[in-house]
C-alpha cells in the first residue's frame, strides 16, 4: 500500500508498518491510518470520480487502506441516500438540513462499512475466521459481509441486545454467544477467545482498519453536496468508533483538495451513557460510566475509542451535547412522520441532538447541517411500538371505523 506512510499511536506516536493484521500500539493506544496525500491528490479527483460508475464505497479506494490489486468481496454497501428535509430545516430555525440515511445499507445500518472493510483485510490477510463483539449492529453486519464473502465468524454480544439484530445474526449463521453483562463484559470475552484461537479482530477499537471503513460515509456526503462542505455534521456516538470515522472522511476529503473547510462536529450521546461528551465538556480524561439507555447501539459505558473521538470534537471546533431518552423517542417518531426516515434509537439520537440544540437557540440560522442516521428503526421494534403505541382495532364496520377515528 504504497498511499500509506504508516500507522500511528494516538498516545505515544510510534509508527507501525501497515499490515493487514495489524491491531494496536504496544502502549496500548489505538492507531491511525497515515496517508500520503500530496500522492493521491496526483490521481484522485473531482474528474476522477466523477468517471467511476462503482455505487458503493470503494469508489474511494484511493483514500482506503487496501491493496491496489484488492477486490473487496463482500455486500454492495455505501452511497446510500441524502435526503434534504426542508420542513425540519423549517422548524430547526436553519437554512438547511440534509439526513444521511446509512440504514439503507445492506444489514441496515453504518456498521456495514466497518465489516466490510474487516471482511476484505481479513482476505488480505488469509484468514478464514473473524470475530468481534457488539451491541449489536457491528455483530450483524459482520455475520452477513462475512456470510457473503464465505467466512466463519464468531460473534458476543449482551444479551439485552434487541432481538431483530440477533435474529439476523442467527439468519446470517454467525456462532453467537449472547453475554449476560454488560458490553463492557462482552467486549472482555470476545477478547479473550479472539486471543486464544487466533481469529481475525473486528473490534472497531482493536482493529485500525474499521473506523477507515465508516470514514466513507463522510466522503459521500462531500461528493452528495458537490463538494460544498456543510457548516455541522451530527453524529450520535457510543463507543467513538463512527465519530472518529467522520472525522477522518472530512479530512481526508479536506486534505486532498475536494472541499474547502472541515465541517464542525456535534457529538450526540444519550443523558444516561455520555462518557466522552463528558469528558470534552468537563475538560477531563473520560470515565466508565453505567449503560442507563434504551439506546442500545450508543449504550457504552467503557468507550473503546475515546481518543480519536475526543481528538474527532476538539479538532473540528465541535459541540457536545447529551440527550434523554424520552428526547430521543420523540426524534425518532418526528424524523419518520417529517422526512420518511424511520430510524432505530441510536440511530436518531444526532437528531434529537439538533433538536435540542434549537430549542436552546444554539444554532445558527444560517447554517446548513447533515445528521446522519446510523440504522433502521426496523432493528428494534419493541422500542418503536412503545414509542407511538398499539394501533387502532376495529372490525369490519364503516360506522366503528367513522367513530374510532371521529369522522
Amino acid at each position: 500500500m504504497n498511499h500509506i506512510i504508516h500507522c500511528k499511536c494516538v498516545k505515544c506516536g510510534r509508527t507501525y508498518a501497515p499490515a493487514a493484521d495489524i491491531t494496536i500500539c504496544e502502549c496500548g493506544g489505538i492507531l491511525d491510518v497515515i496517508y500520503d496525500y500530496e500522492s493521491i491528490k496526483t490521481r484522485f479527483n473531482k474528474e476522477v470520480l466523477a468517471r467511476r460508475d462503482d455505487p458503493t464505497m470503494w469508489r474511494y479506494r484511493e483514500l482506503l487502506p487496501i491493496e491496489e490489486d484488492t477486490v473487496p468481496t463482500g455486500l454492495q454497501v455505501g452511497m446510500s441516500p441524502l435526503y434534504e428535509a426542508q420542513k425540519i430545516a423549517e422548524d430547526l430555525g436553519v437554512k438547511r438540513l440534509y439526513i444521511k440515511d446509512d440504514g439503507v445499507n445492506p444489514t441496515a445500518s453504518l456498521k456495514d462499512r466497518a465489516s466490510a472493510m474487516a471482511v476484505t483485510k481479513a482476505i488480505e490477510a488469509g484468514y478464514d475466521t473473524i470475530a468481534c463483539s457488539s451491541t449489536g449492529n457491528a455483530a450483524s453486519s459482520l455475520a452477513g459481509n462475512a456470510a457473503k464473502a464465505g467466512l466463519k465468524t464468531y460473534i458476543f454480544v449482551p444479551s439485552r441486545a434487541p432481538k431483530g439484530k440477533i435474529a439476523q445474526l442467527m439468519m446470517f449463521g454467525a456462532n453467537l454467544t449472547a453475554v449476560d453483562g454488560s458490553y463492557e463484559e462482552t467486549f472482555e470475552l470476545s477478547k479473550a477467545a479472539i486471543d486464544k484461537y487466533g481469529w481475525y479482530n473486528r473490534n472497531a477499537a482493536i482493529n485500525p482498519y474499521l473506523s477507515e471503513g465508516k470514514k466513507t460515509v463522510a466522503h459521500e456526503i462531500c461528493e452528495q453536496l458537490d463538494f460544498n462542505a456543510p457548516d455541522f455534521v451530527a453524529v450520535s456516538v457510543g463507543d467513538g468508533c463512527t465519530i472518529a470515522g467522520v472525522y477522518k472522511g472530512l479530512y481526508d476529503m479536506y486534505r486532498v483538495g475536494l472541499i474547502d473547510r472541515i465541517p464542525r462536529i456535534i457529538s450526540v450521546q444519550a443523558q444516561g451513557c455520555c462518557p466522552i461528551n463528558t469528558a470534552v465538556m468537563n475538560g477531563e480524561d473520560w470515565r466508565p460510566q453505567e449503560e442507563n439507555t434504551y439506546a442500545d447501539s450508543i449504550a457504552v459505558g467503557v468507550p473503546r475509542n475515546p481518543d480519536k473521538a475526543i481528538n474527532a470534537i476538539k479538532d473540528s471546533d465541535g459541540i457536545c451535547v447529551n440527550v434523554t431518552d424520552d428526547e430521543i423517542r420523540e426524534a425518532q417518531k418526528y424524523l419518520a412522520k417529517n422526512a420518511g426516515v424511520f430510524g432505530e434509537p441510536a440511530g436518531v439520537t444526532a437528531t434529537a441532538g439538533l433538536m435540542k440544540l434549537s430549542r436552546e437557540g444554539k444554532l445558527p440560522h444560517d447554517t446548513t447541517i447533515v445528521s446522519i442516521v446510523t440504522g433502521n428503526g426496523l432493528k428494534d421494534i419493541d422500542s418503536a411500538i412503545r414509542s407511538v403505541g398499539e394501533p387502532i382495532h376495529c372490525g369490519n364496520d364503516l360506522a366503528e371505523f367513522e367513530e374510532k377515528f371521529g369522522l
